[in-house]
C-alpha cells in the first residue's frame, strides 16, 4: 500500500518524460484551443454545463496542486448513485448535467 504522504516515483527522468510525451500533449492542447475558438466563432457563450466543466478542468491543469488526473476525472464524472427515470439521449454527456441532478 502506498502512503498518501509518499509521492510515487516515476522511473523516467524529467527529460525522458518530456521527450516521450511532449508532442502528443502539444497536439491535445492545440486541439482544445481550436475547439474553444470554434465554439466562440459559432456564437457560443460558454454557458453550456460541459464547457463550464471543461474550463474548471483547464484551471486544475495550471493550479500547481498536483493529482490533476484524479481531480479532473472526479470533476467530469457523474457523482450520483441513483439511476434516472429515463435517459434523455443515447450516450453520455461527458460531464455531470446539473439539470439531471436528483
Amino acid at each position: 500500500m502506498v502512503s498518501m504522504s509518499h509521492k510515487p516515483h516515476c522511473p523516467m527522468s524529467p527529460t525522458d518524460v518530456v521527450d516521450a510525451y511532449f508532442l502528443e500533449n502539444r497536439a491535445k492542447v492545440l486541439d482544445l484551443a481550436a475547439f474553444l475558438d470554434r465554439l466562440e466563432r459559432s456564437g457560443g457563450d460558454g454557458s453550456d454545463f460541459r464547457i463550464a466543466c471543461l474550463r474548471e478542468a483547464i484551471a486544475i491543469l495550471t493550479d500547481g496542486d498536483g493529482d490533476r488526473a484524479r481531480r479532473i476525472q472526479l470533476l467530469l464524472s457523474d457523482p450520483s448513485s441513483e439511476p434516472i427515470a429515463a435517459a434523455p439521449m443515447q450516450g453520455a454527456f461527458g460531464a455531470p448535467n446539473p439539470d439531471l441532478a436528483p
